[in-house]
């Protein structure tokens, strides 16, 4: 009889074998083979491979979720939030650089994208979804530095916390393409100040507070 242990092996083993690969490229034998689970205990779990990539979406989104939510805290001053999103994001993707041998960029981009114009599963949809729901975090971070005047007052927070996320998101997909962390590395940081709009001399002014002088 199958076992929730069958059940985890098969989203562990199909979660990086989609996001090291493609979706495509990926058959439900070459999971079932890969996680040793016969095909049968498969499909008590899953209904097909996409029923089984959307399980999948799913798990990552819940830990994405813990991610983000650390990450962009209201109880962090809204600079930090920032200097936090630019480290964590290059850690994580330096780890499954690690882990898998390659740049992987976003999991969740990667399969939307894949999927963009042939959906019939539902996963372009999924990630979009998904999308959405990250792209609350960047907008709530450009409101909380307008409420405290780091940006104007006028500014479209909606709009420039959409156009930051997708900055994020592009920068760590090129870096899947060119299977490299160089330029995440170098520019994800001053990039995020400039596409949000934050000065440096304000930037400057909260790392001097943070660290005073001894």
């Amino acid at each position: 009889m199958p076992t929730n242990n069958t059940k985890e092996r098969l989203l562990e083993t199909a979660t990086e074998m989609v996001w090291r690969n493609s979706y495509g490229s990926v058959s439900v034998d070459e999971i079932c083979k890969a996680a040793d689970v016969r095909k049968g205990s498969f499909y008590h779990y899953f209904k097909s491979k996409a029923d089984l990539a959307l399980a999948c979406m799913e798990r990552e989104c819940d830990e994405a979720i813990g991610i983000m939510d650390r990450i962009f805290s209201p109880g962090k001053h809204p600079i930090q939030r920032v200097l936090d999103l630019s480290r964590e994001a290059l850690i994580h993707q330096r780890e499954v650089q690690e882990l898998y041998g390659q740049v992987c960029g976003c999991p969740f981009m990667t399969l939307g994208s894949e999927m963009a114009g042939h959906d019939a599963e539902g996963l372009c949809a999924k990630s979009d979804e998904v999308s959405r729901m990250f792209e609350a975090y960047y907008i709530n971070l450009v409101r909380d530095l307008g409420a405290q005047g780091y940006l104007p007052a006028s500014i479209d927070a909606v709009s420039r916390g959409e156009e930051t996320y997708r900055y994020v998101v592009g920068m760590i997909m090129v870096a899947r393409v060119q299977n490299s962390l160089v330029a995440v590395e170098r520019d994800l940081l001053h990039g995020l100040f400039r596409i949000i709009g934050l000065r440096d001399e304000d930037v400057e002014a909260f790392l001097r507070e943070k660290t005073p002088a001894a």
